[in-house]
């Protein structure tokens, strides 16, 4: 019989139960995944809980990667054997799983398990972020808070590699080198130094055209002192926790700022979408131009240890269980 994390009651690590599971048949439209390697993310935390919902009791775990070992009814362009991965929905958190299989996209074989489920959702984030939502270019000057995490490694090394200039935000030396070798060409200690005033600094007083901010409350007020007249403010996490409300006049104040609170699955709601925010990222992995450092690594029945540490803010790069 199969194992995974469950959750029956939201709260600390401790809530995560390894217990054993039952796994059918697929249905119509589904594939039964053997999953080789899972990642483990922010938004795990937040369904951990409760801060964002799921019904009790629940496999946590939004990424994963896999092999096809069964096919149900209506499913089509797959078939048993076919190494698969996903980001999205909640059940990656253990080894067996159904899952929809237009969920689904085919790993090239440049991509291994491993780093599929440590970039899927981390890296279409990314190139959602600065594809789609503000469309980076050569010559931009931009921020990402939290540049050593593994969205932010993703979106330093993509930014960079499109012609932007990227100031990132870090806690640790170690970290600020980290993120210089991932294409960060500025690195600021937020521990030791004014982020506004270094953004000020090293933009010559014109100040930034986007921010990239994945961590909320800690963050979010003096980010918007970073951005010039009619700059946006991209926030896509609260690892400090979540934003205070905000009166919208606040904006018109600090030069009519654009806000906008993005969130990936309305982004690759549709299959072509997700195909193609997938394969660009599969593209631009393959050749070169952005690494994916998984710097941790965890059994999946260790879960608890793997959340502990993402909360202590000890990781860097992504974090994956193996399987």
């Amino acid at each position: 019989m199969p194992y995974a994390i469950q959750i029956r009651l939201t709260g600390g690590p401790e809530v995560l139960n390894w217990t054993p599971i039952k796994v059918g048949e697929p249905g119509s439209g589904q594939v039964r995944l053997r999953q080789a390697a899972a990642g483990v993310n922010y938004m795990d935390l937040y369904h951990r809980t409760g801060s964002y919902s799921e019904p009790l009791p629940f496999i946590p775990g939004v990424e994963g990667a896999g092999i096809v070992e069964a096919i149900g009814q209506a499913v089509r362009g797959l078939k048993v054997g076919d190494r698969v991965a996903y980001a999205g929905p909640a059940g990656g958190y253990s080894e067996v799983r159904l899952i929809e299989a237009d969920r689904l996209v085919r790993l090239p074989d440049a991509i291994s398990f491993d780093q599929a489920a440590a970039m899927m959702l981390q890296g279409m984030t990314a190139q959602v972020l600065i594809r789609q939502v503000y469309p980076v270019k050569a010559g931009d000057l931009i921020l990402v808070h939290a540049a050593a995490g593994g969205t932010g490694l993703i979106l330093c090394q993509w930014a960079a590699a499109l012609g932007a200039t990227v100031i990132g935000t870090v806690s640790t030396e170690a970290k600020a080198e980290l993120a210089h070798a991932h294409g960060c060409k500025h690195s600021i200690l937020y521990s030791k130094q004014d982020f506004v005033a270094e953004v000020s600094r090293i933009s010559g007083g014109e100040k930034l055209p986007v921010v990239f901010d994945s961590v909320g409350k800690d963050t979010f007020l003096r980010s918007l002192d970073c951005l010039r007249s009619r700059g946006l403010m991209v926030t896509f996490g609260q690892s400090s926790g979540p934003i205070d409300p905000i009166v919208p006049v606040l904006l018109r104040e600090k030069g009519s700022l654009f806000l906008t609170r993005p969130l990936l699955f309305h982004y690759i709601a549709r299959r072509e979408e997700l195909e193609s925010s997938a394969n660009e990222l599969f593209d631009v992995v393959a050749s070169g131009k952005v690494r994916i450092k998984i710097n941790q690594r965890f059994a999946l029945k260790d879960a608890a240890d793997a959340h502990k540490a993402l909360e202590a803010r000890a990781t860097s790069g992504s974090t994956v269980l193996t399987i």
